[in-house]
C-alpha cells in the first residue's frame, strides 16, 4: 500500500474572508509549498503528484490558534507557509490569512488539524 500524502491549509475563520478572497489566499498557500517541496523533497513533491495533488482546506478561528498548528506542524516535521495579504482589498496590509502544511504523508498531517472542520 501507498501511504497517502496531501497538503492542509488553514484559514482564518474570524476574519470571515469573501469566497475569492479566500481561494486566492489558499491558492498561493499551496503554491508557496508545492514550490518548496519541489526543491526540499523531490521524492515527496513526486509522489504527492502523481497522486493527485490532494489539498484539503479546514478552518481554524483566531491567529493563535493558526500558530499553535504552525508549531505542532514544525515539531513533526512538516513543512509550512503562513500567508500574509497584502491589504488591497478585504483586510489591512500584513493580515495572516491561513497557514498551509505540506506535502507529506496523511497521517502526520491529520495528527495535527484532523478534528479542525472543513471549511
Amino acid at each position: 500500500m501507498v501511504d497517502e500524502i496531501k497538503m492542509v491549509i488553514v484559514v482564518r475563520k474570524d476574519l470571515d474572508l469573501g469566497k475569492g478572497k479566500m481561494a486566492a489566499q489558499v491558492a498561493h498557500a499551496a503554491v508557496t509549498l508545492a514550490l518548496h517541496a519541489m526543491k526540499k523533497d523531490k521524492r515527496m513533491f513526486r509522489n504527492w503528484i502523481d497522486q493527485g495533488q490532494r489539498k484539503v482546506v479546514v478552518k481554524a478561528d483566531t491567529l493563535q490558534i493558526l500558530y499553535s498548528l504552525k508549531e505542532q506542524f514544525e515539531s513533526e516535521g512538516v513543512s509550512t507557509s503562513v500567508i500574509t495579504d497584502a491589504g488591497l482589498t478585504q483586510v489591512p496590509p500584513g493580515t495572516v490569512t491561513c497557514l498551509g502544511a505540506g506535502p507529506d504523508f496523511s497521517d502526520k498531517i491529520d495528527k495535527v488539524t484532523g478534528e479542525l472542520p472543513l471549511y
